[in-house]
């Protein structure tokens, strides 16, 4: 059995995964902390791997905490810029415990993985590209982390095949060209109704492609969450990962 302990565990997803982790056959709950409880209570002696859902304000010192404490942590908490993921990279250089693992993850949704790893194999085709982004007004995040982790892909992707920048005559803009992310517009939208979806646009002369991934629910993003437990447990990915592709052999 793998002994999970879930920080952020009285939030929106963070119950999940604690309900995804009773439910899971080879899967135990350790502990569930919440804000203003004592992560040196999760040592290796009572747990396997932390999985994080809490924001982005706390996540690198929760994580650069839980490193120091000789356990692996599974992260679903957005946000994460490339100086953060540098600090976290240091942190397991010096990590008390060989072969530590942290796994931060833009999604757990496998639709948005697949949906991420189409774009990159599209990107090189098309002389256009934007991505949007859709998601509840109680994100505190925008442009969220798996529409900055497509446009990184798309964008390096372009490079690789040698494209040059995406045409764009814009002449004024007050803001509505949405973040640029290495090249790529990236526009987020906050709507009652929504839970978390991501649209990919391409664009040739004469045609569009449009890739798409839609979840409703938090629980789709559960089997993800357990597929990194398992494989950060296996001990087969020692160091920083990002993004769930790596664990699904594409």
């Amino acid at each position: 059995m793998i002994k999970v302990s879930v920080v952020g565990a009285q939030g929106r997803m963070g119950s999940h995964v604690v309900d995804a982790v009773n439910a899971a056959p080879d899967a135990e709950l350790a502990l569930a902390l919440d804000a203003g409880d004592d992560l040196t209570q999760i040592t290796p002696e009572n747990t396997d791997v932390v999985v994080e859902f809490t924001v982005p304000s706390v996540a690198l010192g929760n994580v650069l905490a839980l490193v120091g404490q000789g356990v692996d942590v599974v992260v679903g908490t957005t946000g994460w810029t490339d100086d953060k993921l540098d600090a976290v990279r240091a942190a397991l250089a010096d990590a008390p415990r060989e072969g530590q693992s942290v796994f931060i993850a833009p999604n757990f949704a496998i639709s948005a993985v697949l949906a991420d790893y189409f774009a990159r194999l599209a990107a090189p085709y098309f002389e256009s590209a934007e991505v949007i982004e859709l998601h509840h007004p109680d994100k505190v995040d925008a442009p969220s982390g798996t529409a900055i982790h497509t446009a990184q892909g798309i964008g390096a992707a372009r490079a690789k095949a040698g494209l040059g920048a995406v045409p764009d005559n814009t002449q004024t803009d007050g803001g509505s060209r949405g973040q640029v992310v290495d090249g790529v517009h990236v526009h987020a939208v906050r709507l009652r109704g929504l839970n978390a979806h991501e649209e990919v646009l391409f664009g040739n002369a004469g045609e569009q492609l449009v890739i798409r991934a839609d979840s409703f629910d938090r629980g789709s993003f559960m089997p993800g969450v357990l597929l990194a437990v398992r494989k950060v447990a296996s001990g087969g990915f020692p160091g920083l990962t990002v993004g769930l592709d790596h664990f699904l052999d594409l």
